[in-house]
C-alpha cells in the first residue's frame, strides 16, 4: 500500500467521517486546537491543517493552536517551531495549574483537578479568541479506556462524546480522531518526524488510566477486534447511547 493511500485509510478518511457523522466543523469556522505537546494533539493539528488547506471537507476553516503553560519547566521551542512551519502562531497561555495542584492543594490524586482547571482555562481562552469550538486529540483508545474507568470505578456505562456543547461557555468540544487508533498515531509522528514534548508531570504514567491502557492491551491480545466492537456498540442506533446523534 502506498504512503498516501495508507495515510488516507488510517487518518484522513476516519477524521473526515467523524467530522461529517457528528457535524463537527462548518465552513470558515474558527476552531481552537488544544496543544499539549504530546503525540495526540500535535497529530490532530497536523491532520486538521491538511484537511483544511486541501478542503477535504469541501471547504476550509480557521485553526487556532492553543497551548497552556502549566507551570512546569519545559522546553517547548520545538513545538513552537513546528506550529510556525505549518503556518500558525502558537497561542501560549500562562497558568498556575501545577502550583495549585501540587504545591497549594497537594493533591494525592491530582489528575481530576488538573484536568478541570486546564479545561476551564482552555475553553475560556478559546472563546475569548472568537472560536466556536475546541478540538481535542482524544482517539479511539482514549474512548475505550474512559469507558472502563467509568465502569470499574464509578459503575457507569459511559465514555466521552465525540461532540459536546457546553452551555456555560457557549462552546462545543469536538474529538475528530475518535475513529483513529493510538498505535497508528505513534507510527505517524515517527514517520513524519513530528516533535513530541516530554510530559513533565510527576504522575505521568502512574495513573488509573495507565492501568486501563494495560487492561485494554491485554484484552486485545485475546479479542483483537475489541476496539472496533466497542465503537460499533456505542454507535448502535438501536440502543440507548449518548453517542447517537439526537435529532
Amino acid at each position: 500500500m502506498g504512503k498516501v493511500k495508507k495515510e488516507n485509510q488510517l487518518f484522513y478518511n476516519p477524521l473526515r467521517q467523524a467530522i461529517i457523522n457528528y457535524d463537527m466543523i462548518q465552513p470558515n469556522e474558527k476552531i481552537a486546537v488544544g496543544i499539549s505537546g504530546g503525540k495526540d494533539s500535535i497529530t490532530l493539528l497536523t491532520l486538521l491543517d491538511t484537511i483544511s488547506k486541501q478542503k477535504r471537507l469541501g471547504f476550509s476553516f480557521e485553526i487556532i493552536p492553543i497551548c497552556l503553560d502549566l507551570g512546569f519547566e519545559t522546553d517547548i521551542q520545538p513545538l513552537i517551531d513546528y506550529v510556525e512551519r505549518l503556518g500558525y502562531s502558537l497561542e501560549i497561555v500562562p497558568t498556575k495549574v501545577a502550583e495549585v495542584v501540587f504545591d497549594i492543594r497537594k493533591e494525592t490524586n491530582p489528575c481530576s483537578l488538573c484536568a478541570k482547571l486546564r479545561r476551564g482555562i482552555l475553553y475560556s481562552h478559546a472563546k475569548k479568541l472568537g472560536c466556536s469550538k475546541v478540538a481535542l486529540g482524544h482517539h479511539l483508545d482514549d474512548a475505550i479506556e474512559t469507558f472502563f474507568l467509568n465502569f470499574l470505578f464509578h459503575g457507569q456505562f459511559d465514555s466521552f462524546q465525540p461532540k459536546t456543547y457546553l452551555t456555560k461557555t457557549d462552546i462545543s468540544i469536538i474529538r475528530p480522531m475518535i475513529y483513529v487508533e493510538e498505535k497508528d498515531i505513534r507510527r505517524f509522528v515517527n514517520e513524519m518526524d513530528i516533535p513530541v514534548i516530554f510530559n513533565p508531570c510527576p504522575v505521568d504514567k502512574k495513573t488509573k488510566r495507565e492501568e486501563m491502557k494495560s487492561l485494554v492491551a491485554d484484552l486485545k491480545k485475546k479479542y483483537p477486534l475489541i476496539k472496533r466492537r466497542f465503537l460499533q456498540g456505542v454507535e448502535n442506533p438501536n440502543q440507548d447511547t449518548s453517542w447517537v446523534i439526537k435529532q
